[in-house]
């Protein structure tokens, strides 16, 4: 049977705080929070989730948990913090959903655990797609290709809000690109979220045209427009 995919334009949907979605669901084990505030433990992920529509007191209780001069990052439509939360970041991304990919097992893709961390930092840093952690790879299930023993491509899962499973981490070290490695694991990691009924979702940096061209072939469309800002926890909190 085909995959059934669901509705991801449905107003109030979970990709629209896949963040809050995770932490309180599928990721509870690694939410830490004050008040209604919630973030993950800070070497798992960096990605923080005020309630919606937050009052005074939650933008002290985010302020709170990360401490002054800690940056607060938000994305999509997240609330604006007060003035006095010095704005640091500010990218224009997109967020694309799977209709329909061609998702299929690779026999020379690895599972990557905790051993491999330091191997997947190294190339985090080399092809720089995006935060990664000591601990992220906790997140879910994490792919990787050796060649003489050497990582040199990998991606993964990371936010996983209720039915759907964030495809992150897509990175090629620059020896070895143009060989095709991260469309077999995009493919290799999807395969292993539709095999729990979950639907594979992503983001990317608006001006990664290159990246989006990519995801758009494989079968991603564009659901939304999202900007990812970080906002500077102001030293008088």
């Amino acid at each position: 049977m085909p995959t059934k995919i669901p509705d991801a334009s449905a107003p109030s949907h979970v990709l629209d705080d896949p963040v809050r979605a995770s932490l309180l669901g599928a990721h509870a084990r690694f939410a830490e929070s004050v008040g209604s505030v919630l973030r993950y433990h800070p070497e798992v992920s960096i990605f923080v989730s005020p309630p919606p529509d937050p009052g005074a007191q939650d933008w002290r209780d985010a302020a709170q948990l990360l401490r002054p001069g800690a940056v607060l990052p938000l994305a999509g439509d997240a609330p604006t913090p007060p003035p006095e939360w010095e704005q640091v970041m500010h990218i224009q991304g997109v967020q694309l959903v799977d209709e329909g990919m061609r998702a299929e097992p690779d026999a020379e893709a690895v599972r990557l655990g905790a051993a491999d961390v330091p191997e997947m930092l190294a190339l985090v840093e080399h092809a720089k797609p995006g935060p990664f952690l000591p601990r992220t790879v906790e997140l879910g299930t994490y792919l990787g290709i050796r060649y003489d023993g050497r990582l040199v491509a990998m991606a993964g899962e990371r936010l996983h809000p209720p039915g759907w499973t964030e495809i992150s981490a897509v990175c090629t070290h620059a020896d070895v690109r143009g060989r095709g490695l991260a469309t077999r694991l995009i493919r290799a990691v999807a395969h292993g979220i539709r095999e729990r009924g979950e639907t594979p979702f992503l983001h990317a940096a608006a001006e990664n045209v290159t990246a989006i061209r990519l995801y758009e072939s494989l079968g991603f469309r564009l659901r939304r427009t999202v900007v990812f800002a970080g906002f500077s926890v102001p030293s008088g909190s």
